[in-house]
């Protein structure tokens, strides 16, 4: 899969990542006096939809613009709406935050923040894009190495992993990191995005995770049925750690996205890996 985020920002993916992410990160302060994020696969912080690369997919138009133009969303995306329209001075503009901007965003003054990007391009722009906040710091570092050594060193651990699945090592490295944060901090909690191609991909990465962590609330978005593996079909939200209480607003956000992004014979699936 060749994914540069420029031509995929602002898609069904993206707001189902990025509603859940906000989500999590409000529960998480009500419960946590003090969060260290490390956002391991950062990106730029913020698209331009209007840019070559989203036109040429043209997925923002069947994202964002499509849960704007809806009328109908659900609560859970209210506070990526108002973060997409204050990036864009309160109109429905042609920028969308990545999570670099919507973490940064969120967070409180004694809270941290790590992004990690090694593409020099990205880096540059997300090294911009995080200097208004003293508690943000972009790293030209490997996200999966980052997390490890940084998590259980002051604050809970709020892990957000999202590679783009260049290399077929990425799902044992996020099985390998998953082990090694909760190992450092038990308390942890982690936000893990995988693309849905294939049943049997995906399945398999489950069964690994299963044999590091016993709980983990799992929110899959099938805009399709998952029968041809050269196609994205869908994506998936796995949390490891995440409290009950975020379990209304996850299911909302994807069973939305499935009932009016979807094709026939798409479904949307939540459930814990420890009543399976």
């Amino acid at each position: 899969m060749n994914y540069r985020h420029a031509f995929h920002a602002g898609n069904f993916a993206d707001l189902q990542k990025h509603a859940i992410l906000l989500a999590l990160l409000e529960a998480l302060k009500a419960q946590t006096p003090t969060l260290s994020v490390i956002d391991t696969h950062a990106g730029a912080g913020g698209y331009d939809l209007g840019g070559e690369m989203a036109r040429r997919s043209g997925e923002a138009e069947a994202g964002i613009f499509r849960l704007i133009e809806s009328g109908d969303a659900p609560a859970v995306f209210a506070p990526l709406i108002a973060r997409f329209r204050a990036m864009n001075g309160g109109q429905d503009g042609p920028l969308y935050p990545g999570s670099p901007l919507l973490i940064a965003g969120g967070l409180r003054r004694d809270d941290r923040y790590t992004a990690c990007e090694l593409r020099d391009d990205d880096f540059d722009l997300l090294r911009r894009s995080l200097a208004p906040y003293a508690f943000a710091q972009a790293s030209k570092a490997d996200g999966f190495e980052t997390a490890a050594a940084r998590a259980g060193r002051g604050g809970r651990a709020f892990v957000l992993i999202d590679p783009p699945f260049e290399r077929p090592d990425d799902y044992g490295r996020i099985v390998g990191v998953t082990r090694d944060v909760l190992a450092r901090d038990p308390d942890a909690v982690l936000a893990i995005w995988t693309p849905l191609k294939d049943l049997e991909t995906f399945d398999a990465f489950i069964r690994a995770l299963e044999t590091v962590t016993d709980d983990a609330l799992v929110a899959e978005v099938r805009l399709r049925p998952l029968l041809d593996p050269m196609k994205m079909n869908g994506s998936a939200m796995v949390m490891v750690g995440a409290p009950a209480s975020i379990e209304p607003a996850v299911a909302a956000a994807t069973e939305w996205i499935v009932q009016r992004l979807g094709q026939k014979g798409g479904s949307a699936r939540i459930w814990r890996t420890k009543a399976a």
